[in-house]
C-alpha cells in the first residue's frame, strides 16, 4: 500500500493555551491512536519510521506552539514560505504546487460561535508519507472523520490520504450546509412573523440573516474555486480514481451558493414587504386622521364664526340659536361621515 500524506494546519483567531496532539495510524484491518504534546511529536518525528502499509494522520490542536510546528515542518521538508504562510492571516483561498506536496488554504466556520464574519483559517498540505492537522480545539471540525477511522465506517480506511482529504473537506462543507439550514428555518420564522405579528425587531433579524449569507458566500465561493483547481490539476498526489469525489464537492458548493443567493433574494423581498406593510399602516393612520380633520374643519369654522365678539349679530338674539347651531353641526358631521363611508375611504385594507 502506497502511503499518501495530507498535512492540515488549522488556525483560529483565538489560540489554545494548552494544545495537544494525536497520531492516527490505520489500515484496512488496523487502527491505533497516540496522544501527547506537540513538542513531543516534533522531537520524536522520523519519516523513516513510517511503513508503507498504513496511513498516518498527526492531528494537532492549536498553533500556539509555533516552534514545534516549524521544527516538524522542517523535518517533513516544507518550504519556508509554506511554513510562514501557515501563521499569516489568509485573505483568499489559494492552492500552490510544490515538488513534493500540494499547499492550499481556505476559511471555514468557527465551531465556537458559527458566525461567518469570524472564520477559522485552515491550511492543507498534501504530501507522500503522512497526515498532519492543526486545530484550535480538540474534536473541532473533524470529529466525524475521527469516528470513521476509529469505527472503520465507509471507505476511509481502505483508501489513501487523498480520500481522507476529501472527507475533511466534506466535513467542512457539511458545517456550512447545516448553517444554511438554520438560516432557512429562521427565514421561515421571519416570514410567518411578518404576516402575523410584525414585531419591531423583524428588520434587524432580516439584516442579521443577510449578513450570515454574505459571510457564508465569502467562505463557499473560494472553496469552490479551490476544488475546481484540485479537480483539474494533473498531480500524482491526487488519484484519478478519486477526482470525481472532488467534483461532487464542487457541485455541492455550487448548490450551496445557489441556496445562498435564493435566500438572499427572499430576504430582500421580505425587507421590501416589511417596508410596504409599514407604509400601508402609515397610510391607514393618515387616512383616519384626514377623515377626522375633514369632519372637524367645517365644525371648527362654524364655532369660529359664532365665537366672534361682535355686538350686533342677528342670531345672538334668537331664543333657539344655540340648539339650532348644535343641530346643524351634528347633521353636518354625520353627513360627512356617511359620505366617507359610502365612498369607501374608511374601509381597512
Amino acid at each position: 500500500m502506497t502511503i499518501v500524506t495530507v498535512v492540515v494546519f488549522h488556525q483560529s483567531n483565538t489560540m489554545s493555551t494548552t494544545p495537544k496532539a494525536q497520531t492516527y495510524q490505520y489500515s484496512h484491518d488496523f487502527f491505533a491512536v497516540k496522544s501527547g504534546e506537540p513538542n513531543e511529536f516534533a522531537e520524536d518525528f522520523d519519516a523513516a519510521l513510517f511503513d508503507h502499509d498504513h496511513v498516518y494522520w498527526l492531528n494537532f490542536h492549536g498553533l500556539a506552539d509555533r516552534q514545534s510546528i516549524e521544527k516538524l515542518s522542517q523535518k517533513i521538508g516544507l518550504d519556508k514560505l509554506s511554513v510562514e504562510s501557515i501563521f499569516l492571516p489568509l485573505r483568499r483561498a489559494k492552492v500552490e504546487e510544490y515538488p513534493n506536496y500540494l499547499f492550499f488554504q481556505l476559511h471555514t466556520l468557527q465551531q465556537s460561535n458559527r458566525d461567518p464574519d469570524e472564520t477559522d483559517q485552515i491550511t492543507f498540505v498534501l504530501g507522500k508519507q503522512f497526515l498532519l492537522s492543526f486545530q484550535n480545539n480538540e474534536g473541532q471540525h473533524f470529529g466525524d472523520v475521527r469516528e470513521r477511522i476509529e469505527k472503520s465506517k465507509g471507505k476511509i480506511r481502505t483508501q489513501q490520504a487523498d480520500f481522507l482529504l476529501f472527507r475533511l473537506l466534506d466535513t467542512l462543507l457539511d458545517e456550512l450546509f447545516h448553517l444554511n439550514t438554520e438560516v432557512s428555518d429562521e427565514i421561515d420564522r421571519i416570514d410567518q412573523s411578518i404576516h402575523t405579528q410584525m414585531q419591531a425587531d423583524l428588520l434587524r433579524a432580516i439584516e442579521k440573516q443577510k449578513r450570515q449569507l454574505i459571510g457564508m458566500r465569502k467562505i463557499v465561493q473560494p472553496i469552490k474555486d479551490l476544488l475546481a483547481s484540485l479537480e483539474t490539476m494533473d498531480n500524482a498526489l491526487i488519484s484519478p480514481a478519486n477526482k470525481h469525489y472532488y467534483k461532487n464537492l464542487r457541485n455541492s458548493c455550487m448548490s450551496l451558493l445557489e441556496d445562498i443567493d435564493a435566500h438572499k433574494q427572499i430576504l430582500e423581498g421580505m425587507a421590501n414587504l416589511y417596508y410596504a406593510i409599514q407604509g400601508q399602516r402609515m397610510n391607514e393612520i393618515m387616512k383616519v386622521l384626514t377623515v377626522v380633520s375633514s369632519i372637524f374643519i367645517p365644525l371648527t369654522f362654524i364655532v369660529g364664526v359664532y365665537g366672534m365678539n361682535f355686538k350686533y349679530m342677528p342670531e345672538l338674539d334668537y331664543p333657539y340659536g344655540y340648539y339650532t347651531v348644535v343641530g346643524i353641526m351634528i347633521i353636518l358631521g354625520i353627513g360627512l361621515l356617511t359620505f366617507f363611508v359610502r365612498r369607501g375611504w374608511l374601509r381597512r385594507e
